[in-house]
C-alpha cells in the first residue's frame, strides 16, 4: 500500500467503491483490475495505480481482488469507517438540505447540528443560534465545519468556526477564505462548477463530437 495519492485519483476513489459494492451485492467475490476499468470506462493503468495506493492485500494473477478485501481497505482509506462529527453555519435552503441528507451517514460524516439566527428543528436535528457553536463544538469534539452562508459572512464564520477548533471547513459560499495553516478547507463553487460544465458543452458542440 503506497499512502501517497494525487487528488484525481482520490476523487475517483468514492466510484470504485461504490462499483465494488454493487458487484459485491451481485456476488462477485474476487474482480481484477481490468474488469474495474473495462466497466468504469477508465485507462487500465490509472485503475491498477489508484487500487495499489489503497489495497493492503494486493491484488494476485488470475483471481485479481479479493472483492470485500477491497471495500474494506477503500473505507478504510477514505475514512468511512471512522465516523466524523461535523456542524453547518447557515441553515438556509442549502443547509437545510445537507442536514437532511441521510446518505452521509455511509461516508462516515455525522451532522450534528446547524447554526443560525433563528432556531429550529430540522429532520430531528437542531438548529441553534451562532452564539452556541463554540460551546457545542468544543463538547462533542467536533472539528469539521461547513459553512452554508452568504459570501459576506463567510469570512466571519470561518473564523469563529476556527476559534471552536475546526480544522477542516467545507465551504459552499463563493468567496476565497484567509484560515490558518493547519486548517484544511475544500470548496465547493456551484456557479464555477456550471461554467466548466457549459464551457466543455460548448467545445464539444463547437468539434461536433458527440452530437
Amino acid at each position: 500500500m503506497n499512502g501517497t495519492i494525487s487528488k484525481q485519483a482520490l476523487r475517483r476513489l468514492p466510484f470504485y467503491l461504490d462499483y465494488l459494492k454493487k458487484k459485491s451485492a451481485e456476488g462477485i467475490r474476487n474482480i481484477s483490475a481490468t474488469t474495474v476499468a473495462n466497466d468504469l470506462k477508465l485507462n487500465e493503468v490509472q485503475v491498477r495505480k489508484d487500487l495499489a495506493t489503497v489495497s493492503l492485500t494486493g491484488g494476485k494473477p488470475k483471481t485479481g481482488y479479493v472483492a470485500s478485501e477491497l471495500i474494506r481497505d477503500l473505507e478504510s482509506f477514505l475514512g468511512y469507517d471512522n465516523t466524523k462529527e461535523a456542524v453547518i453555519a447557515g441553515a438556509g435552503k442549502l443547509g437545510q438540505a445537507l442536514l437532511s441528507y441521510k446518505e452521509f451517514s455511509r461516508y462516515g460524516l455525522n451532522i450534528v447540528a446547524a447554526f443560525d439566527t433563528d432556531a429550529s428543528v430540522v429532520d430531528g436535528k437542531r438548529i441553534f443560534s451562532a452564539d452556541k457553536m463554540s460551546d457545542l463544538c468544543s463538547r462533542l469534539n467536533v472539528h469539521i465545519g461547513i459553512i452554508c452562508v452568504p459570501p459576506e459572512h463567510a469570512q466571519e464564520v470561518c473564523d469563529s468556526m476556527v476559534e471552536c477548533g475546526i480544522l477542516a471547513i467545507w465551504n459552499f459560499a463563493p468567496v476565497h477564505l484567509v484560515v490558518p495553516p493547519d486548517v484544511i478547507v475544500q470548496y465547493e463553487n456551484l456557479a464555477a462548477s456550471l461554467a466548466v460544465l457549459s464551457k466543455n458543452l460548448e467545445l464539444e458542440i463547437k468539434d461536433g463530437n458527440k452530437f
